[in-house]
């Protein structure tokens, strides 16, 4: 095998600290053949589907590349904006934020980018940038509050897979996860306390997180327990009482049972139940994007509403919000502990050249 080198190195180049934040990914544009090229990458990821690969080759290509892309390109043409997907702008302007934030605690010389999973910017072109930009610590920070190795251990994956390829690796960290991080839970508090100031509190706060098969549960996956863990720290800080709030999931497809109980179906039940006005947030979603602006904030809407709901409100997620990057800053300092900003050697390059370098 060939190790990748990188062109531009140079023993006069000083080592930095980078922090690269991620998320799970966007089609280019919302037509059918971006998004082609978006579900057959993010769905063909073992990681995603757990099926057996020669029976998932058959489905996905056969059918549900023949069918979900100009399905998916009509919902995704109704989020995009003049800045494109919602979840690739947020998360751009994240980063930006994340840098102003560290920098303004004192961290110079840090490189702090962002990357998608699946999609653009792609995970092995961003580091191949920062790796350009003299990074030799690397912090990976992805944007998932609770672990799931659907989400979290796929960016691991992904990381991984780029390293196989590299002569010269950073020095790598890695965040699993953030749900019970008390700046996180503050942050997210904050947030709906910010929309009840405006609008009044509803019956019921729902909490929806994006849902996973139930088998991954069963094998031993901790995701289902890091969400109940966060509702319940997140209805802590807001002092709720029992019955004032409820965890849900959403997002599923196909036949098999998924995380109970289902979003879409509780919604459509709460009205009968007496419940007529109810606000929707999602602590596992870092910023919005199609499932939270058209599915829950559309979709989900309608089905309230016709079973007889009178009142529905999603609260926006953290996205930039100062608190949440503050936040997020905790936690890069948190997890850079012990690594001090690498200081400038000039005589670095005559030293190697002496030894017969060329640059």
């Amino acid at each position: 095998m060939k190790f990748q080198g990188s062109p531009g190195f140079t023993h006069a180049q000083q080592d930095r600290i980078g922090v690269l934040i991620t998320n799970l990914g966007t089609p280019d544009a919302p037509t059918p053949s971006a998004l082609h090229r978006y579900l057959k990458q993010f769905l063909w990821d073992p990681r995603v589907v757990e099926v057996p690969r020669p029976i998932w080759w058959l489905i996905l290509n056969g059918v549900i590349l023949n069918i979900r892309p100009r399905r998916s390109a009509k919902s995704y043409a109704t989020v995009f904006t003049d800045e494109g997907s919602p979840l690739l702008f947020h998360t751009r302007h994240q980063a930006g934020a994340l840098a102003k934030a560290l920098q303004s605690r004192g961290h110079e010389g840090l490189v702090v980018d962002f990357a998608m999973r699946y999609g653009n910017p792609s995970i092995p072109s961003v580091l191949e940038n920062m790796m350009q930009q003299g990074v030799r610590k690397l912090l990976v920070l992805p944007l998932y509050p609770q672990y799931s190795a659907s989400t979290t251990a796929s960016t691991f994956d992904a990381i991984s897979a780029d390293f196989t390829k590299r002569r010269l690796l950073p020095e790598l960290r890695f965040v699993n996860h953030y749900h019970d991080f008390a700046p996180f839970i503050a942050a997210a508090a904050e947030r709906i306390k910010a929309h009840w100031a405006e609008h009044g509190r509803a019956d019921k706060l729902m909490l929806s997180y994006h849902g996973v098969p139930k088998k991954y549960l069963l094998n031993g996956d901790p995701y289902h327990c890091e969400c109940h863990k966060t509702s319940r720290l997140l209805a802590e800080a807001l002092e709720l009482k029992e019955g004032e709030w409820m965890t849900t999931f959403q997002s599923r497809f196909g036949r098999e049972e998924w995380l109970k109980p289902y979003t879409d179906e509780t919604l459509k039940a709460l009205p009968g139940q007496g419940v007529k006005s109810v606000q929707v947030f999602c602590p596992g979603f870092s910023a919005d994007c199609l499932e939270t602006i058209e599915e829950i904030g559309e979709e989900n809407r309608e089905y309230f509403e016709h079973a007889g709901g009178e009142r529905y409100e999603y609260i926006s997620a953290l996205n930039d919000r100062p608190e949440h990057i503050s936040a997020l800053a905790d936690l890069v300092q948190l997890h850079m502990s012990g690594w001090e900003t690498p200081q400038a050697d000039p005589q670095r390059q005559e030293r190697a050249r002496a030894k017969g370098a060329e640059k």
